[in-house]
């Protein structure tokens, strides 16, 4: 791991890519071979008129290539595997003696500290169950937000209905006054709501039944008065 990261490549890499390399050098001289034996062949069959010759001299060319093809790649593998094996033990090996210091890795303290490992590793697991207890809040708020969004949706489409009835049955002008009058109630109470208190003896006079007029009984002169009758007869 140490050399590809000095290297900026793998070894193993740049070795395979040079047997590939020897490999189709071995493979184009196969066929250049093998062009020269098929033209020296049809050459001695253009003079020769004996086809048993002829086919017996195109089965010696092909065995033979098989053959000299055979016994280089043999001979080129045995020889790249040592290669192979060699540069890996001798240019690519780093001593276990040798220390070796990367630039990016100068000045880095890499000495392991059990007890700060386990600390840190404790404190990473909390964080993660936090973090995890933070999801199941969000998804458990996401499902809510999704059911009161459909919800909301279906009183709408609820509301939208009665709204569509209601004004195929009223006309238009009193459906506008329908919706002026929560406006109206509204203005009412605050200008109510915005009078001063009245005072003890106001209040207490407003109370009072008003005296009777002449010639009038106590429940002929008004509401009150007939209240106040009819508790007192009680």
């Amino acid at each position: 791991l140490l050399l590809p990261e000095l290297l900026g490549f793998s070894p193993q890499l740049l070795l395979d890519d040079i047997i590939n390399i020897s490999n189709n050098a071995v493979q184009d001289g196969v066929n250049g071979m093998e062009e020269f034996l098929q033209n020296w062949t049809d050459n001695r069959i253009a003079h020769t008129h004996d086809d048993a010759e002829a086919e017996r001299n195109i089965q010696e060319v092909e065995q033979g290539l098989v053959a000299f093809q055979t016994l280089l790649e043999h001979h080129t593998d045995i020889a790249f595997d040592f290669f192979e094996a060699w540069s890996l033990r001798n240019i690519f090996a780093v001593p276990p003696d040798l220390k070796v210091v990367l630039p990016h890795q100068e000045g880095l303290d890499l000495t392991v500290d059990a007890e700060g490992a386990e600390r840190k590793e404790r404190e990473l697991i909390e964080e993660i169950d936090e973090l995890r207890k933070k999801i199941k809040v969000q998804q458990l708020y996401k499902r809510k937000l999704t059911l009161a969004r459909r919800v909301a949706a279906s009183r709408h489409k609820l509301a939208s209905s009665r709204l569509t009835s209601i004004t195929a049955l009223v006309p238009p002008p009193l459906l506008d006054s329908l919706t002026d009058l929560p406006k109206q109630l509204l203005t009412l109470y605050e200008h109510v709501s915005s009078l001063p208190p009245l005072e003890p003896a106001v209040a207490a006079s407003l109370a009072l039944a008003p005296e009777p007029e002449a010639g009038k009984r106590p429940w002929e002169t008004s509401k009150t008065g007939y209240l106040n009758w009819a508790l007192a007869r009680l």
